[in-house]
């Protein structure tokens, strides 16, 4: 990943405005000074760490300031209750998905932790970040039939899923939840 964000920032020339860094996520205070982001993404990095609670205390102390955004995408468990069943029509999978706090990687292969709006509201909390804003993301597009075609689509597919993401009945059962969050 790493290689490719260097390929994008040197194409887009933009090198001397990236620092790309390998690291621990848990480890931030040691990779980065306290208050230097304006804005950070962690986006499909806490379902696969040991210490997601870490993760977001590091994130929170490398925010600027209450002006910065921290904006998390996580792996929303009510996502996979609807995959199971609709996608792959796996019902003993979507029913045990209900209560379950991993999941299977279906890309990368072994586990991937699950989240819901309340557990990842209370890590936040627990981390002294406020949620400013929530939001699905996939809400429909990974549950449609393969005979709707996503490239002709696209375009319906992605308005669509705009006007869905910001309503909670609909994000609630997204694949992906998205949170906003700063320093109160």
């Amino acid at each position: 990943m790493l290689d490719i964000a260097k390929r994008a920032a040197r194409e887009a020339g933009v090198t001397d405005k990236v620092v790309l860094q390998h690291g621990d996520a848990t480890q931030l205070a040691n990779l980065f000074h306290a208050r230097s982001f304006d804005v950070i993404l962690c986006h499909n990095i806490l379902e696969y760490c040991d210490d997601p609670g870490a993760v977001l205390c590091g994130a929170a102390r490398a925010l600027r300031d209450s002006s910065a955004i921290l904006s998390l995408l996580v792996r929303n468990r009510a996502g996979e209750v609807f995959k199971a069943a609709i996608q792959a029509g796996d019902l003993a999978v979507a029913e045990s998905n209900l209560i379950a706090e991993w999941g299977q990687e279906s890309l990368y292969g072994g586990l991937v932790r699950l989240f819901t709006s309340d557990s990842l509201q209370a890590m936040l909390k627990a981390a002294s970040l406020a949620v400013i804003a929530e939001r699905g993301v996939r809400v429909l597009a990974d549950y449609l039939p393969s005979r709707i075609s996503r490239t002709a689509e696209y375009a319906r597919i992605l308005e669509l899923e705009r006007k869905l993401s910001s309503r909670p009945e609909y994000a609630a059962v997204a694949r992906y939840t998205q949170c906003f969050a700063r320093l109160p």
